[in-house]
């Protein structure tokens, strides 16, 4: 049962974030695919996601320890503050400092997690920004 209840809710954030992504408004300086475009793709993943958790829960789920709970709302934390930073460090910084996070808390070293955060936010950004020419918050530094 809990398992249908949370396929249900992820479906009302897909849908919430399906109309959130489509009142995006594009300027005609917008890049080719558009800012709309990831987040419904986003909002896609997690609608069939979540309608498969709905069509076929497990029989038998079994829930983490307090522990844990408290691991996974320290990193839905993060994940919000790196929201709320991104205009105002940028990506490359606002990046490279979740995902340092996110991959110590994942069980990394903290000194590969530092290297995996900086490159992680190195990469997307010449992935994104450089080769694909899609437009990324810029920080103090520009980029």
């Amino acid at each position: 049962m809990s398992d249908r209840i949370f396929g249900v809710i992820g479906l009302l954030v897909a849908i919430g974030f399906a109309f959130a992504a489509l009142a995006i408004e594009e300027s005609f300086l917008s890049d080719a695919v558009g800012p709309k475009a990831f987040p419904l793709i986003i909002a896609t993943v997690l609608g069939l996601s979540s309608i498969a958790i709905v069509l076929k829960p497990d029989a038998d789920p079994t829930w983490p320890p307090l522990g844990r709970l408290v691991e996974i709302l320290g990193a839905v934390v993060v994940m919000g503050l790196y929201a709320q930073m991104l205009p105002v460090m940028g990506f490359v910084f606002a990046t490279a400092l979740a995902a340092t996070y996110l991959t110590w808390r994942l069980g990394s070293g903290v000194l590969a997690s530092i290297a995996t955060g900086i490159g992680t936010s190195v990469g997307i950004y010449v992935i994104f920004h450089l080769v694909l020419g899609l437009s990324l918050a810029r920080g103090p530094l520009g980029f």
